[in-house]
């Protein structure tokens, strides 16, 4: 998405109240938008991760779920989730479903944006291979939620993953 792309701004309750651009949405202090988390698994059980671009405006280098995104003001949450992981990983986002949402806050000291987001997150399997955008995606590695556990207590995610990874894991608690 571009700086100039709009985004959808929401109450804490996530009921639209207008858009502004993405770049006025990250801008200090950060203005609350609707944003996605997207989590591939497969059925061993291991979730896709990736490490962000070192050319990302906002937390770039640190490790995080398998695809992050904002859908268009008033556009399907879904839809715009299958369209990034297209776009960013190769793959057809296949049998998603929404596990929860969270709302959260962080700065990027690097760069001085901040993310401010009410945060839909998506799980779902991906049919295809592997073919991730060098300029989105630096490095992808499946693992165990065990594994994504230990990078979060290494403070090596972003900040939204660990709240991510706990959706994910109430959802598939809920499904065994």
């Amino acid at each position: 998405m571009a700086e100039t792309d709009l985004v959808e701004l929401v109450d804490e309750d996530g009921r639209g109240t207008g858009s502004t651009t993405v770049g006025e949405a990250h801008a200090a202090p950060g203005r609350l938008h609707r944003a996605f988390s997207v989590v591939l698994t497969r059925s061993d059980g291991q979730m896709l991760l990736q490490r962000r671009a070192d050319a990302k405006l906002r937390f770039p280098g640190l490790w995080t779920n398998s695809c992050c995104g904002h859908p268009l003001p008033g556009s399907d949450v879904r839809d715009r989730a299958a369209l990034r992981v297209r776009e960013e990983l190769g793959v057809e986002l296949v049998d998603a479903r929404e596990v929860g949402t969270f709302v959260y806050r962080a700065a990027d000291a690097s760069s001085g944006h901040v993310e401010r987001e009410h945060d839909h997150v998506i799980v779902g399997r991906c049919a295809g291979d592997l073919r991730p955008d060098p300029d989105e995606v630096s490095q992808t590695e499946w693992v165990t939620s065990q594994r994504a556990h230990e990078l979060v207590a290494a403070g090596l995610v972003t900040p939204w993953f660990a709240d991510v990874l706990r959706l994910v894991d109430t959802a598939t608690d809920a499904t065994v």
